[in-house]
């Protein structure tokens, strides 16, 4: 018997879904910063076993939308919960249990085998934890509730026993040696994205695009070119830094990390280029590959 399914990982941001989600997958598919609206995407990891076939999605965290860009996040958030086999609703110790709450109430209308996780668990106490699991088991009484921290591996194995005992009798998705569903390309820019996320303050993060305009590659080497996009001139001035060293900065931070992904030498070339209110305009949300009404 062959069994197949898709688990969908959902919740607020911060909570460590992509922490999660790398390590359900066992390979480093999201990018992780301590930064809120890190993830923008809905992202595939593919765990294959020999009668088995895991389509794990990581997904952006719930916000009410001030924006084009943030709709489309949210709509991949929704997205993950219809076609869902088994649904993992992360949360932490800190959360707010009623945060969001139009989006906890479509959780609970969903059709899928649903387990609330709680993670961070290595920064309570015992008391709060059991306090928390009362609340939520009342406001999700047909979940199963697991505690873990992630951080700490604490308790993962038991998560995965119970997501794979909940996966139904189906042929596989996916080409056997499939990884994600995502192109290369795809991972380059959430790379440089990441140094973006860590190297910059305040709004420039958010403010921010990566497009990759050349991808070319040899035996021995991988040639990239990539546009940072941002919103205003003051923002590509940042970007750029005195004498170009911030985004110097970042392009080896990038580069460091893409070898080893790709294990290969890498030439990177980064360029900031100003596209006036791009998280507001739908023919450029589209073209980004963002998903809209």
């Amino acid at each position: 018997m062959y069994r197949s399914g898709f688990v969908n990982i959902v919740g607020n941001p911060n909570v460590g879904k992509s922490t999660l989600t790398n390590l359900l997958v066992g390979e480093r598919i999201s990018i992780i910063t301590a930064k809120a609206q890190t993830t923008r995407h809905r992202i595939m990891g593919i765990v294959n076993t020999e009668n088995m076939q895991i389509v794990y999605s990581d997904t952006p965290g719930v916000l009410r939308p001030n924006y084009k860009l943030q709709e489309s996040m949210l709509n991949f958030s929704q997205s993950a919960l219809g076609d869902a086999d088994v649904l993992l609703y992360v949360t932490d110790i800190y959360e707010q249990i009623d945060k969001n709450d139009f989006f906890l109430q479509k959780v609970q209308n969903a059709e899928a085998k649903k387990i609330l996780v709680i993670n961070k668990i290595d920064l309570g106490d015992q008391e709060k934890l059991e306090k928390l699991v009362e609340q939520w088991a009342v406001i999700l009484p047909q979940a199963e509730i697991i505690p873990i921290s992630a951080i700490s591996k604490f308790n993962i194995d038991y998560l995965k026993k119970r997501i794979e005992e909940n996966i139904p009798e189906s042929p596989p998705y996916f080409e056997k040696d499939a990884l994600t569903d995502k192109p290369a390309r795809f991972f380059v820019t959430e790379v440089i994205r990441e140094k973006i996320l860590r190297y910059y303050q305040q709004e420039i993060p958010y403010a921010t695009e990566v497009v990759v305009e050349l991808f070319k590659e040899t035996d021995k080497l991988l040639h990239i070119k990539a546009l940072i996009i941002v919103e205003r001139d003051s923002q590509k001035g940042i970007i750029i830094g005195d004498r170009g060293l911030a985004i110097k900065k970042v392009g080896t931070m990038a580069r460091q990390d893409l070898e080893r992904f790709f294990e290969k030498k890498i030439f990177l070339e980064l360029f900031a280029k100003v596209e006036k209110d791009w998280r507001s305009r739908d023919n450029i949300l589209k073209s980004y590959g963002y998903k809209l009404d």
